[in-house]
C-alpha cells in the first residue's frame, strides 16, 4: 500500500468512527464529559470550586443576568464546626461563582428557627460572603417576605407558603450540610428545600413528611446541589450536638436525588451504613422522577486536593 493510499485509509476510518459515534454511541457515554456527580476533597472553599468545576463550572448553570438564590443551613445560632450549618466557605465560594458567572444578583437565604441575627453572625455566613456583595445574606421571616402558591402535582401538600425570592429567582442552588435528621433521617437538598417555606410545620403535622418534602420539591426545583460535607453531623440532627465525622467532602451534581443518594451512601449514619432507597424522602423522589438514586449506574468523579 503507498503511503497517499494508507492515508486515505486511516482518514476513512476516522471518518467513520467518528460518524459510528455520533450514531450509535450510547448516550450515557456521549454525557461522560460532564459526570452525574462531582465529589471534591480539600479545603472548603477549593474544594467547593473543584466540585462544581468537574460539573462543567457555574457558567453551566448561571447565564449574565439571572436572579440567583442560595439556600444555605443557617438554621442554627452555631459554627460550621457543630455539623448543623453550612460552612461559611463553601457558601461563600458558590456565591463569589455566581457573581463571575454574571450573576446580575445574588441572595443567599434561609427562614431560620433560631433568632436571625443570631444566625447571620454565629455561622459566619454574613461575614464570609460580604466581600462578594454587603447585603447578599438575609434570613427573613416576617409574613410580608411570603406568599402562598400552588404545588401542581402534588401527592397531599398542594400548597405552602413561600419566600419570594425563591419562586422569583432564574436560578436556585441548593447549599446544605449533610445531617442527621430525627424525623427525615437525614437533611440534605431535598430536606434542605423546608427553609424556603413559611409554613414547614404542617409539613410534620399535617401531612406524610417524606411526602410533603417530595411534594415541594416538584415546586423547588435546583439547578445545581452543592452539599457540605466538611463536617457531617451523623447522629442527633438537624440541631446537634452529636457525634461530628470531619470528612472534608464537597458534594454537586445538577441532580438534587443523585446528590442526596450519595450523600446517603458515602458516610456512616447513626452508628451504621444505609442504602439511598432506606431514605423515604429520597426513595419517593426517585419512583416520581425527580433524579436518580441508582449509584452505580452513575457518573461519578472524585478528586482530592
Amino acid at each position: 500500500m503507498q503511503r497517499r493510499d494508507f492515508l486515505k485509509w486511516q482518514m476513512s476510518g476516522a471518518l467513520w468512527l467518528a460518524a459510528g459515534a455520533s450514531l450509535f454511541a450510547p448516550s450515557r457515554l456521549l454525557a461522560a464529559a460532564e459526570p452525574d456527580v462531582g465529589v471534591a476533597k480539600g479545603d472548603p472553599a477549593a474544594a467547593t470550586r473543584s466540585a462544581v468545576e468537574l460539573l462543567g463550572g457555574m457558567k453551566r448553570f448561571v447565564r449574565p443576568g439571572q436572579k440567583v438564590l442560595v439556600k444555605p443551613n443557617m438554621s442554627f445560632a452555631t459554627d460550621a464546626a457543630s455539623g448543623a450549618v453550612t460552612h461559611p466557605a463553601v457558601v461563600s465560594a458558590i456565591a463569589l461563582m455566581c457573581k463571575e458567572a454574571g450573576a446580575s444578583s445574588i441572595l443567599v437565604m434561609d427562614n431560620p428557627l433560631a433568632s436571625a441575627e443570631a444566625c447571620l453572625e454565629r455561622t459566619g455566613i454574613r461575614a464570609a460572603c460580604r466581600d462578594v456583595g454587603p447585603d447578599i445574606v438575609q434570613a427573613p421571616s416576617a409574613e410580608r417576605f411570603f406568599r402562598e402558591a400552588a404545588i401542581p402535582g402534588a401527592r397531599e401538600m398542594e400548597s405552602n407558603v413561600f419566600l419570594r425570592e425563591a419562586l422569583d429567582a432564574d436560578v436556585l442552588i441548593a447549599a446544605p450540610t449533610a445531617k442527621s435528621h430525627s424525623s427525615a433521617g437525614v437533611s440534605l437538598s431535598l430536606k434542605g428545600m423546608m427553609g424556603l417555606v413559611r409554613n414547614r410545620g404542617v409539613m410534620h403535622s399535617r401531612y406524610d413528611l417524606d411526602t410533603a418534602i417530595v411534594d415541594l420539591n416538584t415546586r423547588l426545583k435546583p439547578a445545581l446541589v452543592v452539599i457540605d460535607a466538611i463536617y457531617v453531623l451523623s447522629t442527633n440532627g438537624p440541631g446537634g450536638p452529636g457525634k461530628v465525622l470531619r470528612e472534608d467532602t464537597v458534594i454537586a451534581s445538577a441532580d438534587p436525588v443523585a446528590a442526596d443518594a450519595y450523600a446517603v451512601e458515602a458516610f456512616e449514619w447513626y452508628g451504621r451504613r444505609f442504602k439511598a432507597r432506606q431514605v423515604g424522602h429520597v426513595r419517593q423522589a426517585a419512583e416520581r422522577g425527580l433524579g436518580r438514586m441508582d449509584l452505580e449506574a452513575l457518573e461519578i468523579r472524585q478528586v482530592t486536593l
